[in-house]
């Protein structure tokens, strides 16, 4: 009894495989052992990924490998494939932006502040900018407001009123992707409204289905290309 029980426990320590059907299987469970990875370097501008590369710092790490564009505000710089089928992250790069949150009422001040610090200032940006700093603060009169246009009264004296018309869609370019790349353009619905206590709000609606994502990640693809056009890196979107 004793014998066969040291065999049957050495016997769980041999491994067999089998053909069946032209495949090939195996009596135990095999576990790859994974090689240890470096952790991802993190920057916040393209620049800082561009000058990595170029630096030529893990140059014999870098060859044949690919730059990612992930998304609007991320690239990522990978490894060619290794022998387990994966893939290593060498760094990450992930846009900075200030957050303007569309869809959300502000108040004038507050609207205000993020149109400055938050968009590219272009000639929509100034005419919102325009009629905003120029609302009473008693609140807000509407004519005929359809949904697509609407007027507001707007101070353009010391005590002169006058009916002014809300520009709508307005395009505009927020602060979205990394600072290197031009900020794409998109169109934008803004509306206003007397909030709860009577002061007037604003808002800006995205009205473009989130085409200007590609638009960004395009911009980015093709500053990267051309930064990194001596080496053999590929970048992908």
């Amino acid at each position: 009894m004793l014998r066969e029980f040291i065999e049957y426990i050495v016997g769980l320590g041999q491994v067999k495989t089998l053909e069946v059907d032209g495949l090939t299987y195996s009596t135990k469970n095999l576990y790859l052992m994974k090689s240890p990875i470096v952790s991802a370097l993190e920057v916040d501008t393209l620049s800082g990924l561009t000058d990595y590369i170029l630096s030529g710092f893990d140059s014999e790490a870098f060859a044949g490998n690919i730059v990612h564009v992930v998304s609007f505000n991320r690239v990522d710089l990978l490894s060619q494939i290794l022998k387990d089928s994966q893939r290593e992250t060498y760094m990450i790069a992930e846009a900075f932006a200030p957050q303007f949150n569309f869809g959300q009422w502000y108040g004038l001040e507050s609207f205000i502040i993020a149109m400055q610090s938050c968009f590219v200032q272009n000639e929509d940006s100034a005419k919102i900018l325009k009629l905003v700093g120029n609302i009473e603060n008693k609140g807000i009169k509407r004519f005929g407001d359809n949904g697509i246009t609407q007027q507001v009264e707007a101070k353009t004296g010391i005590a002169t009123i006058e009916d002014v018309v809300v520009p709508n869609p307005v395009i505009l370019a927020p602060f979205r992707t990394f600072v290197e790349v031009e900020q794409p353009e998109s169109k934008f619905v803004f509306r206003m409204r007397q909030g709860r206590d009577e002061s007037p709000e604003c808002a800006l609606f995205e009205a473009d289905g989130g085409a200007w994502k590609l638009e960004a990640m395009n911009r980015i693809k093709v500053y990267l290309e051309e930064k990194l056009k001596e080496t053999d890196i590929t970048v992908i979107s």
